[in-house]
């Protein structure tokens, strides 16, 4: 299976990211990141996957997975309703001076059980989860204050397993995960720029020619296709909010019309201003969930 590295960035205003139902089940996301997770979900019965942990849940799931421990969503395969409150924050936010006070010695310690993963269970599953589902309505100030009452709650109970599980140690598997997000960061705040090999590779310590070996052979694609297809993910969201076909071209990187139509067609197979039109959109466009069409979220 293919491990992914998750590119998480906090929420604007927040030190921490919450994720509402991402309804990923149709997709197999085995991924890990530096970031601690804290998540609930609450659905008929699906698979929590943490690591080398291996079991079912029944109605919800309450899990808190440390740094770097791979897992798989917990959505994955639930054909039911499914409700989701994830919450993703940096690895080393424990380790504040603030949490050395005496008071939050039993978050600190909670923290560290983490670091192998966490399941609770029972009447502490569900009145955290209860708790989770609330902090969505409260500013950012007010939601980390409610999400050190949650740690504080989970820290005082007894009703967990620890899962035992590892997180990624092979140092080989990490660096090279690590190189493709630094990649994958790079294109994403460079893309509007023209394509320059040089660049990407000094970027990540590699040479031109090593670089395009290595990134073929990780992704099946040579550079120059990847950031136009990142590209044409960009302009089909901008297309989608009414822009036109050249402020979508320019936006994106291209610096030619006609190719960036040639590109366009090559990756959706129609042309960005034609093709089947009902209510007046295309048909890459038309009965489109505009969420989909943000496909560059998988890369991390």
């Amino acid at each position: 299976m293919k491990l992914s590295l998750e590119n998480i960035k906090p929420d604007e205003g927040s030190s921490f990211r919450i994720l509402l139902t991402p309804k990923l089940n149709e997709i197999f996301y085995w991924h890990f990141h530096p970031e601690i997770e804290l998540v609930y979900v609450e659905a008929d019965k699906g698979v929590r996957h943490i690591g080398d942990h291996i079991s079912t849940y029944e109605g919800s799931d309450l899990a808190l997975i440390g740094s770097y421990i791979p897992h798989l969503n917990f959505d994955y395969g639930v054909q039911s309703v499914v409700e989701t409150v994830v919450v993703q924050f940096r690895q080393n936010f424990y380790e504040d001076p603030f949490y050395s006070q005496p008071e939050m010695k039993g978050i600190f310690e909670l923290f560290e059980k983490a670091k192998t993963g966490i399941a609770f269970y029972g009447a502490t599953k569900a009145a955290a989860g209860a708790m989770l589902k609330q902090i969505t309505e409260l500013k950012p100030f007010e939601q980390l204050m409610h999400l050190i009452k949650v740690f504080h709650f989970l820290a005082k109970s007894n009703e967990y397993t620890l899962l035992h599980t590892r997180p990624i140690a092979n140092h080989a598997v990490l660096k090279e995960q690590e190189r493709m997000h630094l990649i994958y960061q790079y294109v994403e705040n460079n893309f509007q720029q023209p394509i320059v090999l040089d660049a990407i590779a000094k970027h990540v310590n590699l040479s031109v020619a090593a670089f395009c070996r290595y990134f073929k052979k990780s992704t099946k694609l040579t550079y120059t296709d990847f950031v136009n297809q990142y590209r044409i993910n960009h302009a089909k969201k901008l297309l989608m909010q009414d822009a036109n076909v050249t402020e979508a071209c320019y936006e994106v990187g291209f610096e030619s019309l006609s190719y960036f139509n040639k590109i366009f067609k090559k990756i959706t197979g129609e042309n960005p201003d034609a093709g089947a039109f009902e209510f007046g959109l295309p048909a890459w466009k038309y009965g489109c969930d505009k969420s989909l069409l943000n496909k560059d979220y998988k890369l991390y």
